[in-house]
């Protein structure tokens, strides 16, 4: 069986270095021949290094079933292997097993931690940007099958396929931003499948807008400032901030209990800087507080803390608002602590305008500046979006938060550090 595969298809099999392990995604649109090429290359993989387990997943079994697995079965027919003799499907444990003694293992990746036993030496990721970062993280881990002397060239293979993201998630920021030699990212437009019927792109063109196209057709990554919540936020605003111990700290708090979410500031009449960023999960206000001590147990300025109104409100558990938690925890550390507060919340859009004024003024002037070190209000800066056609923002759900984790840190960092900002620099609307 002789197949003719697309450039891209060709650069996904190949691999362009000599690292022990390569990590690749292709990024394509509708029809690009995504899956088709990754279940080529787990069968390539299966046949040409008997014995090797390979893993294929995604983030729910449909997906796998009624996608993936299908073109494997489609491979395996093209290729003329006859069940049971040159393979066979062993329905029990989800699993192809080959004449050869490899195995491909089909699951699916919402429960990761009934992956922590495999050893593997190859993993395909079906729709890679359903799956969360930290899934992707405990795989490569699992890559430690033991070679065996008859595998020439072999080298261990991470490999997803997926249409471009919709923000700025862990694909863009691990294979864009700032790739490590041995990870690849391979586009494929829509438009260079050779394969496909004639003139399936033009009514693909006339059914989509033109930012929809862009993506899902071409391929390309998205424009990421779409419906974002921070306007005008750029390389500018990030900057090393050197946190000073003498200096006032500002402490803004929102009081979510998974995560908590409290951003550190020194500020002066005009500009605000954010140093660091306390973004915990399952915790309580005291214990919030005792990881500041930790990390500033010398710091000799006063203690200037901002935050949620509601914050100042007595909770069916305790009979003190979070803010006496705060203070009094604190003062037991030895800090000098003030509380600077609203009455009350103003509406969202009063603080999204106070935040992106001082993000850039109309004048072109920066006022705002955000440490790397605050990896979570960064990600909420890029990726915080309004639901689309509207101005209510875009808030993540249970059912969403379950399927990506890294979800549940939307919204949370960016009221605390708003809050801060409309203390000090209200706008009214």
């Amino acid at each position: 069986m002789k197949y003719k595969l697309l450039d891209a298809q060709r650069k996904f099999l190949e691999i362009p270095h000599k690292y022990s392990l390569d990590v690749a995604v292709y990024q394509g649109g509708y029809g690009s021949g995504k899956t088709f090429a990754g279940a080529l290359l787990g069968v390539l993989l299966a046949l040409k290094f008997p014995g090797v387990t390979g893993l294929v997943g995604a983030q729910t079994y449909t997906l796998v079933r009624d996608t993936t697995l299908k073109t494997y079965f489609e491979h395996l027919d093209s290729i003329g292997f006859i069940d049971k003799v040159d393979y066979k499907w062993v329905s029990a444990e989800q699993k192809l097993v080959f004449k050869n003694g490899s195995e491909i293992l089909f699951r699916h990746f919402d429960e990761p931690n009934k992956l922590k036993s495999l050893n593997l030496g190859f993993v395909e990721i079906e729709e890679m940007s359903d799956v969360p970062y930290e899934t992707f993280k405990m795989l490569l881990a699992r890559m430690r099958q033991k070679k065996k002397k008859t595998w020439k060239n072999f080298t261990y293979r991470i490999f997803g396929h997926t249409n471009p993201e919709l923000q700025k998630g862990w694909i863009y920021k691990t294979f864009f931003e700032n790739p490590a030699p041995n990870y690849r990212v391979i586009c494929a437009p829509t438009t260079q499948n050779i394969h496909l019927p004639e003139g399936f792109c033009d009514e693909l063109k006339k059914l989509y807008d033109k930012s929809y196209y862009d993506i899902f057709v071409m391929g390309k990554t998205g424009d990421y400032s779409t419906n974002l919540v921070v306007k005008d936020f750029t390389n500018e605003n990030v900057r090393e901030i050197k946190y000073q111990k003498d200096l006032d700290v500002h402490l803004s708090c929102d009081f979510n209990v998974d995560p908590m979410a409290w951003v550190l500031a020194h500020k002066t009449d005009d500009k605000v800087f954010y140093f660091d960023e306390l973004v915990l999960e399952n915790t309580t206000t005291a214990k919030t507080c005792e990881e500041f001590y930790n990390r500033y147990p010398e710091h000799k300025g006063k203690i200037i803390v901002n935050g949620d109104a509601s914050g100042d409100n007595r909770s069916c558990t305790s009979e003190y608002t979070n803010y006496v938690i705060i203070k009094k925890t604190l003062e037991s550390y030895g800090y000098e602590v003030e509380i600077k507060i609203k009455s009350f919340n103003p509406p969202i859009k009063n603080r999204v305008a106070a935040f992106n004024a001082k993000v850039r003024n109309a004048n072109g002037e920066v006022g705002l500046y955000v440490s790397p070190k605050c990896e979570k209000l960064l990600y909420n800066i890029y990726n915080l979006r309004y639901l689309e056609g509207s101005s209510k923002i875009d808030v993540p759900t249970y059912t969403q938060i379950k399927q990506i984790k890294e979800l549940k840190f939307l919204s949370h960092p960016f009221d605390a550090a708003s809050y801060l900002v409309d203390f000090y620099w209200p706008i009214v609307l």
